[in-house]
């Protein structure tokens, strides 16, 4: 595998699972140094034990503001600096505009728009003392309109959006780059279980629609995580500010009959 971040220091949000996992597991496999992040131990640590000397994890809840920058602050002090972020935790919460109440709908904001604010914010002096800086943000193909029982997830992606532009302008005189990747529907084990909740059978996930699917299958973490490492490295620059939408089509005028 290409070494493209050897030598790098990458904190990854959300990592103890799903597409986190897969990522924190590509940064490593190329050559990167690796903070993982989650809220449940036992996981973290299955995920560092893997990985050995390469990757330290740090447990808390980033719905906490106070610790966007505990987590930045724990990053350096583990690895001695800071090359990347990946903000890519997250809330995926249902919810619909009778069900979004002020609660509902502060605590999705918090963690999955204010906390990739309050990282990069801690995570800019780091990378302005390296002279240079990366950041991935993973948002979602819903942030462009989305699901009706995805109404508040929706509006954070949306949200998340504009910070990846606005940022990428605001700091790209400064060589730290700001680009996201909004990703359709993955099979992480967590959407697996979930739609097997809601009433689809085992191994549905290899056998979708072609209205939602061409392929007839959703897309895999580690096929995300691939990506994620291309934005991290250098072979990406000089984008920033790109809002790639990691999908099996193309979602701008497309109408799909709900049938799945």
């Amino acid at each position: 595998m290409e070494q493209r971040l050897r030598g790098r220091v990458i904190l990854v949000t959300g990592s103890t699972t799903g597409v986190g996992e897969a990522t924190a597991r590509r940064c490593v496999a190329e050559g990167a140094q690796v903070m993982v992040h989650g809220l449940e131990e036992e996981w973290a640590r299955a995920v560092c034990a893997d990985l050995d000397d390469a990757a330290r994890y740090l447990i808390c809840d980033l719905g906490d503001p106070a610790n966007c920058a505990r987590l930045v602050a724990a990053t350096v002090e583990q690895f001695g600096g800071l090359d990347g972020v990946v903000n890519n935790a997250a809330l995926t919460t249902r919810s619909n505009l009778e069900s979004t109440d002020a609660a509902f709908f502060d605590r999705m904001v918090a963690v999955n728009l204010r906390a990739p604010l309050l990282i990069i914010r801690a995570a800019v002096t780091e990378f302005r003392k390296r002279g240079r800086g990366t950041v991935v943000n993973i948002g979602s193909i819903n942030g462009l309109a989305g699901e009706e029982n995805l109404l508040a997830y929706s509006i954070s992606k949306g949200g998340l959006t504009t910070l990846t532009r606005n940022l990428a302008n605001a700091l790209a005189a400064e060589r730290i780059r700001i680009n996201q990747l909004s990703l359709g529907w993955v099979a992480t084990a967590n959407e697996i279980a979930l739609k097997q909740r809601e009433g689809l059978p085992p191994g549905w996930e290899k056998n979708v629609p072609r209205a939602y699917a061409p392929t007839g299958r959703i897309l895999a973490p580690e096929e995300v995580a691939a990506h994620v490492a291309f934005w991290l490295s250098d072979d990406s620059a000089p984008a920033n500010g790109t809002v790639y939408e990691l999908d099996q089509f193309s979602h701008i005028g497309r109408n799909v009959t709900k049938a799945f």
